[in-house]
């Protein structure tokens, strides 16, 4: 007789069961471990994207900033330079009250020493000193408004491109 015949029959069903049972939790085990390792990793994954997502945020703040800063700056530099500008329209525009008023004085003098008959030619038609100042005051008027309107938008102007010229230098 064989000592495996003396093992009843049942004895061997049980050993192999306890065989598949232990084959099957070693496998749930390591399965386990894997979930744990790939839990650790999602989280460890998870950390970076969150830190990356962080920096990212931060370097578009700090651009936002940057650009925001610059936007400003400009745009005193634009604000001084149109104070200026209207210091310059104020002086241009008094000098031209100046010079409209020696006009009228030399027209007046001028009045004042004609003749009878040169009255008489200026009542039917005006004289060309009148004329003159006329449209010399208009000029300086159209002048002085022309020469502010480009003062300003080249002020303007400036501004704009020293921004972009500042942020396109800044990347």
């Amino acid at each position: 007789m064989n000592w495996l015949d003396a093992v009843p029959a049942w004895c061997w069903w049980l050993i192999a069961l306890v065989l598949v049972a232990g084959g099957q939790q070693y496998r749930v085990v390591v399965a386990q471990g894997d979930t744990a390792t790939a839990r650790g990793e999602l989280a460890d994954y998870r950390l970076e994207v969150a830190e990356r997502d962080r920096r990212a945020a931060a370097q578009v703040r700090d651009e936002e900033q940057r650009q925001q800063k610059i936007k400003d700056q400009e745009d005193e530099n634009a604000r001084v330079e149109k104070l200026a500008l209207q210091g310059d329209v104020d002086r241009y525009r008094a000098a031209g009250v100046g010079l409209q008023q020696q006009i009228d004085r030399l027209r007046r003098g001028r009045g004042a020493t004609c003749d009878l008959v040169s009255a008489q030619q200026r009542e039917t038609r005006p004289s060309a000193s009148m004329v003159c100042g006329q449209l010399l005051g208009e000029l300086d008027q159209m002048a002085g408004s022309l020469g502010e309107a480009l003062g300003r938008s080249r002020i303007a102007g400036l501004a704009c491109e020293g921004i972009a010229d500042k942020v396109k230098g800044g990347r």
